[in-house]
């Protein structure tokens, strides 16, 4: 089974390029909320952890838990994400916290860690397996890069729930609708939701997620690739729905335990994880951080020179230091998610996104990886395609609260799809294109709103338009 398709890698680093700190204080709020949660279990475990140097975050995000590692407990070396974006943000972090020390920062695959066999002590990864739908890639990957006696630590993965009917897919508490929330609140949503609450949003991005471990299953794959394994579950409680079977399973569990209700209710899990081998010591020094890469391509060792560009010592790959981050996906993957300044592409983060609008468009808005402009009823812009073959229009952009809106996208002059958003938040949309050299897209939204001090009118705002191959 593939652990993750193109079109979800992509999905991933579209997703994160725009909401990792498109919204500065609710996600500096957000990530210092998380960090107090996982310096918790790390502290809860510290001595089965052992040596934390040179530490590995996989799916780091902005990489906010791997800086409290280096400040808080002291520890070197990396935070990995395939969104390079996310983590070039990381600086923003640092000079809010005023935190002293940085991770080194790598773009990478977790299926395919440009690091050497052994080189690392700790391995860490929150809220990141649940994004495989083959997970045992990412266990082989980690245990191939953690020296003997090494450490794994994930934690904040869903537990498969069995009191629920599973009739349907619900967004997150934000864009719940009323009735929704009310549910959530008295603790019954839960009850009626497929899985996790939030993953139907997520893989309206194109971000797929797999829900199908449950306690056993976690556990045998566990043991299966470590020698040792310590656990804490985490079961919901929210609302009298819920409050009552947890306490009720907690009662009944001969120890007083939670593993009970986390079977009924669910939850999430965090495990430390010990590979086999008696601990062996890893050198690491950060001024020689690239003796622990390997090149992502053939799997040879790394020099840096002295333009701080990492070069393979046996193939043409090099990856230079772009605002901080070294980007070691593999040269396929890299072309293809990091397109830059690309005819076929729209990123209005990018300057030279401009050329390729033409009418409609207000000025652009945001900071960061949120840039956006609004529409009104229409606006179009022109795209070439730089492959051959069939394509498929991606569209990026957020729907506002109380505006319900509906949107045609025509390729050409050929309508190409039509969309009903009745939620707000983030949205991407898709769809075939006729096969064409250029195309002028025409996006036509409604109804439209406007606000007492602004003569403008207003639909939704778009932040990416960008042609993709299908799958």
């Amino acid at each position: 089974m593939e652990a993750q398709s193109l079109s979800v890698k992509r999905a991933e680093v579209e997703f994160h390029n725009f909401a990792s700190l498109g919204e500065p204080e609710r996600a500096m709020a957000h990530y210092a909320e998380q960090n107090v949660r996982r310096g918790a279990i790390i502290r809860n475990h510290l001595e089965f952890i052992g040596e934390m140097t040179p530490f590995l975050e996989i799916g780091s995000n902005v990489g906010h838990t791997s800086y409290m590692l280096a400040n808080e407990f002291g520890a070197k070396g990396f935070a990995l994400d395939i969104s390079a974006d996310s983590l070039r943000y990381g600086v923003a972090l640092q000079d809010r916290w005023h935190l002293s020390r940085a991770p080194i920062r790598v773009a990478g695959d977790a299926v395919n860690l440009p690091f050497a066999d052994g080189s690392l002590r700790f391995v860490m990864a929150f809220q990141m397996l649940s994004q495989f739908m083959n997970m045992e890639s990412v266990f082989l990957e980690v245990k191939r890069v953690l020296a003997p006696g090494g450490t794994f630590l994930f934690a904040e993965e869903p537990l498969r729930r069995l009191l629920t009917m599973r009739l349907y897919r619900c967004p997150y508490y934000d864009t719940m609708k009323p009735w929704e929330r009310k549910l959530s609140d008295w603790g019954l949503l839960g009850y009626l939701v497929r899985d996790v609450i939030g993953a139907h949003q997520e893989e309206s991005f194109g971000i797929r997620q797999n829900h199908t471990m449950d306690l056993k299953a976690w556990h045998l794959l566990i043991h299966k690739h470590f020698q040792d394994a310590e656990y804490e579950v985490f079961v919901p409680e929210r609302g009298w729905g819920e409050r009552i079977v947890k306490r009720s399973a907690t009662r009944l569990d001969p120890h007083r335990a939670e593993w009970r209700a986390a079977r009924l209710l669910g939850g999430t899990l965090a495990a430390v994880c010990k590979k086999g081998g008696a601990p062996t010591p890893v050198a690491f020094d950060e001024s020689e951080f690239q003796a622990q890469l390997q090149c992502p391509d053939c799997h040879s060792a790394m020099t840096r020179d002295a333009a701080d560009t990492l070069r393979c010592t046996r193939c043409s790959y090099q990856a230079a230091n772009e605002g901080g981050v070294y980007n070691l996906l593999p040269s396929a993957d890299r072309a293809e998610l990091y397109p830059g300044d690309r005819d076929d592409a729209i990123d209005f983060c990018l300057p030279s996104h401009a050329g390729k609008l033409l009418e409609g468009w207000y000025d652009l808005e945001g900071v960061f990886g949120n840039k956006y402009r609004w529409i009104g009823e229409h606006a179009a812009v022109r795209l070439t395609s730089v492959r051959p073959g069939p394509q498929r229009l991606r569209i990026r952009g957020h729907a506002s609260e109380g505006h319900p809106v509906q949107l045609s996208a025509s390729a050409n002059g050929k309508e190409v799809g039509e969309w009903k958003l009745d939620r707000s938040g983030l949205f991407v949309l898709e769809a075939d294109l006729p096969e064409a050299r250029e195309y002028r897209i025409d996006i036509q939204a409604g109804p439209s709103w406007s606000v007492p001090t602004d003569d403008r009118v207003f639909t939704v705002n778009l932040s990416m338009i960008r042609l993709v191959p299908p799958e």
